[in-house]
């Protein structure tokens, strides 16, 4: 038995997971990364879409969505050590860095995130 979960966004439907995550990442836009952080209680700022683009890069490049390690050291080698943290990325992302952004960014959630 299947159990279909939907996000509304602006009256659209978007498939997700029971976690929130997109079934389908073409479903993506900035407009559905903003839906999503808005249901969470969060306006998306600046520092959030260096987060998400970056997450988005990575994710074309190496098609794998990266583990809190990896996106702390990785921001840190192209935003710099003030933001390669995972003090900092857990301030714009409250309910955990990797897997919040991700989910955000339209990516399938990180290995190794519970």
């Amino acid at each position: 038995m299947s159990s279909n979960h939907v996000l509304e966004i602006n009256a659209n439907e978007y498939e997700v997971d029971e976690e929130g995550f997109l079934k389908n990442i073409s479903d993506w836009s900035r407009e559905v990364a903003e839906g999503m952080a808005a249901l969470d209680g969060i306006e998306l700022e600046q520092a959030h879409w260096e987060v998400i683009t970056f997450l988005r890069d990575y994710y074309f490049k190496y098609q794998i969505a990266p583990a809190i390690r990896v996106l702390s050291r990785e921001i840190g080698k192209r935003l710099g050590a003030d933001k390669g943290n995972t003090r900092y990325l857990n301030q714009l992302f409250m309910f955990g860095p990797a897997k919040q952004a991700c989910r955000y960014a339209g990516l399938p959630k990180p290995t190794g995130c519970v």
